[in-house]
Formats: structure tokens, C-alpha cells, sequence
């Protein structure tokens, strides 16, 4: 059992776990995601890894509670524990493996919107503990659904606020905000790193492609198993077929289909969806596994 040592609402159904995994802390970088399961009835649930803690033993979570699984675990409570938290799994974020001396010499700006900022914080905190500091933009509908603006102001070198009503910050997108820093304001950025909903990815690659900003995203929300069974995270990226939970879930955001990942997600949601994928794919439906019927 995987011990819950801290929980915590940060805002309307987004939620911060703090658990004891103390394999998993030992092995994680930034980037990569666990799959969790509350207990035997439980779904896996695949999740990014928000922080760690290696000597503490401890890997940070945070979620939306979105369906009956995700509202089962709001309810935990400190003391309450996970049955199985697997991980890590997903590839870390290419800067891991970047030459340090050519890493400090970029211009990084990360864009997040919504839960997006989970993600993106230890991205962030990592290239801080190496003397970069990374600008970051955070979206969100409204002040109150902001999440982690403290912790990323301790890491980050820039940090602008967005929100879709004008409660605080700038009144409007993350791609608003992007576009003035680089057009109004002459900030020059070598990589873009977007994170968050599809649709908010999809016209960040879309705005970064016409500056001329090389740019990665994270296909996290496409993710449904995990570990490439299921076919869900299939995804178009350029004219090669990539999963997303085991060839990512970063990609070249200028390569991937974003049209095509927003009508499977939709599709995904029924049974009959996932049934006309399936048909229609074949052989590679999925990552592999050989267990839905794909091999065609």
C-alpha cells in the first residue's frame, strides 16, 4: 500500500497528493507520469508526476476529479493509501538529457493551462536546481481555479498569469499573452514547452509555428491505460503513428495532429467509439499488447 502523507484541494475538483513510493521518488525525472489504483475495483488512472521527493520517499500527484474514479479518490483523506502506484513510466522530458552547457545558453518560456501546471512544475524546478531559469505563462478560467502560482514564482524566472475572465492577471488566453511577449515585447525564445488541453496546445503549436518558435507539447490527456494496451493515446506525429503513454508523452508539437487526437478523445468516451477503433485501425490500433483485437 502506497501511503497518502499529505492531501489537499487547491481548487474547485483539482487536488494535490502527496504519497509515500519511495521506488518510484528514487527513479522519477521530470516528465514522466504513475499510474495509480485506489483498490482492487479501482481504474488505473494515469497520472503526471507533479514533484518528488528522494529523500523523502514521496511522489506528488495532482488531478481533476472528472468521472467516478477520480471523485472516489477526493475523498481520501492523510492516512488513507493507494493500492498500486506504478511508475515511473513515459519517457522525462528531452532536457534531462541535454548537454547542461548548451541548455543554459536558451531562452525557454513553458505555457500551461489548467492542470497543465502540474506537469510543467518540476520541468521548471529541475532546470532551476541547474542555474536556468525557464519564463512560464499559467492559464487559467478564473484566479480561484489557479493552481501552483507560489511554487512556480520560486522557480521559474518570469511568471504571467492568464485568465479567460480577467480575474487576475491578463484578461484572455495563454496564446494573448505568448504572442505580446514575443511580438510587443522582442523576447526571444529558442523552445517552447505547452502543456494542457488539447484545444490550448493546438493553437499554442499553431502560434509558435508562425514566430518561428520550435515547440514541444505533452500528450497526457490522451491517455487512458498507460502502457500502450488499450489504444486510446494513438496519435499521428507527422506522418508516423506514436503512442502517447509509451512513446511520450512529449512530442514536436508542430508534428502532431491535434485534429485528429480531439475526435478520438471524443469517440473514446463510448464503447461503440472505442469498437469502430478497433475496426478501423487494425494492426495498429494499439501499442502492441495483442490483447483488443488489433493485430487485424
Amino acid at each position: 500500500m502506497y501511503k497518502i502523507i499529505k492531501a489537499e484541494c487547491l481548487a474547485e475538483k483539482i487536488y494535490l497528493m502527496e504519497v509515500e513510493a519511495p521506488r518510484t521518488s528514487a527513479a522519477c525525472l521530470p516528465g514522466q507520469f504513475v499510474i495509480v489504483k485506489m483498490d482492487e475495483v479501482g481504474e488505473r488512472i494515469p497520472l503526471t508526476i507533479c514533484d518528488y521527493d528522494r529523500a523523502k520517499g514521496t511522489v506528488t500527484i495532482v488531478f481533476q476529479s472528472v468521472g467516478a474514479s477520480t471523485t472516489r479518490m477526493a475523498a481520501l483523506r492523510e492516512g488513507d493509501a493507494f493500492q498500486d502506484f506504478a511508475g515511473p513510466l513515459g519517457n522525462p522530458s528531452e532536457f534531462i538529457g541535454e548537454d547542461l552547457m548548451s541548455l543554459r545558453q536558451k531562452k525557454i518560456l513553458f505555457v500551461a493551462g489548467g492542470v497543465g501546471a502540474a506537469p510543467v512544475y518540476p520541468q521548471v524546478k529541475w532546470l532551476h536546481a541547474q542555474g536556468i531559469g525557464a519564463d512560464v505563462i499559467i492559464g487559467a478560467k478564473t484566479k480561484d481555479a489557479l493552481i501552483l502560482e507560489k511554487q512556480m514564482r520560486d522557480v521559474a524566472g518570469d511568471l504571467y498569469i492568464a485568465t479567460d475572465d480577467g480575474s487576475y492577471g491578463t484578461h484572455g488566453m495563454v496564446t494573448s499573452v505568448l504572442e505580446d511577449l514575443v511580438t510587443k515585447q522582442q523576447k526571444h525564445y529558442d523552445i517552447c514547452v505547452a502543456i494542457g488541453p488539447l484545444v490550448m496546445m493546438k493553437f499554442t503549436a499553431l502560434l509558435t509555428k508562425k514566430l518561428g518558435i520550435p515547440t514541444i507539447v505533452s500528450m497526457n490527456p490522451i491517455m487512458v491505460d498507460g502502457t500502450g494496451m488499450c489504444g486510446a493515446c494513438r496519435l499521428h506525429v507527422g506522418d508516423t503513428i506514436k503512442f502517447a503513454c509509451v512513446d511520450g508523452p512529449e512530442f514536436d508539437g508542430h508534428l502532431v495532429d491535434f485534429d485528429e487526437a480531439i475526435m478520438r478523445q471524443r469517440i473514446y468516451q463510448t464503447e461503440e467509439g472505442r469498437a469502430m477503433l478497433r475496426l478501423t485501425e487494425g494492426a495498429t490500433h494499439h501499442g502492441g499488447c495483442g490483447q483488443c483485437g488489433g493485430e487485424g
